[in-house]
């Protein structure tokens, strides 16, 4: 679309083909007609749509933005299957805090700070203790990241 006066206008060009910032609806159309991407609720139809993803995506930044649609669409196609098919259990908090701690290179008395002492961050750590709301939020201020991973 184009805004000319205020308002948005399709541009069509002289081959009756819609474009819109160098995107071309006819060309889109035959992709979609080459690749056929549907609701995927098979292992076949999912290995085929992530194959042709994957080839595509080796053109790298040489792709058309009609291509670049199709790939966005093949993604969202895969990954809904993928959150169906594989879903993920949700970690502990102090599954977060240990993998967090040992990503960063850090000690436990490193939380010393957080949890006043070396016992509390031992049941912590183990799973013996929760961590309260407000040392979730200090322990997200700490390590950069969302505090509802430690509740």
């Amino acid at each position: 679309m184009t805004e000319i006066s205020g308002k948005k206008i399709a541009i069509v060009s002289l081959r009756g083909e819609n474009m819109h910032d160098g995107f071309n609806q006819k060309k889109y159309g035959k992709l979609l007609a080459e690749t056929l991407p549907v609701s995927i609720t098979e292992d076949t139809e999912w290995q085929r749509l992530r194959e042709i993803l994957g080839s595509s995506m080796k053109k790298g930044t040489n792709i058309s933005p009609e291509e670049g649609k199709l790939l966005e669409l093949l993604a969202v196609l895969i990954e809904e299957y993928e959150k169906k098919k594989f879903p993920l259990e949700p970690l502990a908090p102090h599954v977060v805090l240990r993998t967090l701690l040992e990503e960063n290179e850090l000690k436990q008395k490193d939380l010393l700070p957080i949890f006043r002492t070396a016992p509390i961050i031992s049941e912590v750590l183990s799973g013996k203790r929760a961590i309260e709301k407000n040392k979730a939020k200090e322990l997200a201020e700490f390590f950069h990241v969302s505090y509802t991973l430690f509740l």
